[in-house]
């Protein structure tokens, strides 16, 4: 029997008033664009419109706590209007070259259908949720541990400190199998995306109803 959990009885809710953001690591690419995918299917069939979807990618995992808390700080900024504030392309690197990109990933070469990426052109109002996707594998030294720990507290802080709902989107894995299996790309597994967007689309519609004093179910 698997032992992977998802969220539960799923609710419904219109997402077509949100916009959200999604910042995803660069590491272990197969893994990840599977987790993206159904991240984005996820929230298009809650309704969220692909232009009010923003997706940036960063080198790493520990790399996410920064770029969610400045998506967030880019998305007051395009509110406002301010000069200077806005997003670039839905694409960008946030820190810069490293390691993948999902679409020169051996599954786009080979014609397969890269990670989908959205934004421009819709919603300037800041994000009602941010998700956060990445996955860190185990290996023979304590940099699993270190950079798990980080991660986790920074992306509490982040949404602590701004109110914008973050979803955890890091798998912390002991081994590959495991990611797979998470992804959805092993037999009897369940891929987690679909939960993260199902969140995130429950709590943007919950944080708007919290900032209008309501109560949402």
């Amino acid at each position: 029997m698997s032992t992977v959990k998802g969220l539960g009885e799923a609710k419904s809710y219109d997402g077509s008033p949100l916009r959200i953001g999604i910042i995803h690591a660069r590491w272990n690419t197969k893994i990840i664009s599977s987790l993206l995918d159904a991240t984005l299917s996820t929230l298009k069939s809650s309704g969220v419109k692909p232009e009010n979807i923003v997706v940036q990618s960063v080198p790493g995992s520990y790399e996410l706590p920064l770029a969610a808390q400045r998506m967030f700080a880019a998305s007051q900024h395009q509110s406002s209007g301010l000069p200077g504030g806005g997003l670039v392309s839905a694409a960008t690197d946030l820190l810069g070259g490293s390691t993948t990109d999902l679409t020169k990933t051996p599954e786009a070469q080979q014609g397969q259908k890269p990670a989908e990426v959205e934004g421009g052109g819709g919603s300037t109002e800041p994000f009602d949720a941010i998700i956060a996707i990445g996955a860190l594998i185990k290996g023979g030294t304590m940099h699993f541990e270190y950079i798990s720990d980080a991660v986790s507290h920074g992306l509490m802080k982040v949404q602590m400190e701004t109110g914008c709902p973050v979803v955890f989107g890091l798998l912390t894995l002991l081994t590959e199998e495991q990611g797979l299996e998470r992804a959805g790309l092993k037999e009897g597994g369940h891929n987690h995306g679909e939960d993260w967007g199902a969140a995130a689309v429950e709590l943007g519609v919950k944080r708007r109803g919290w900032g209008e004093g309501r109560f949402v179910e």
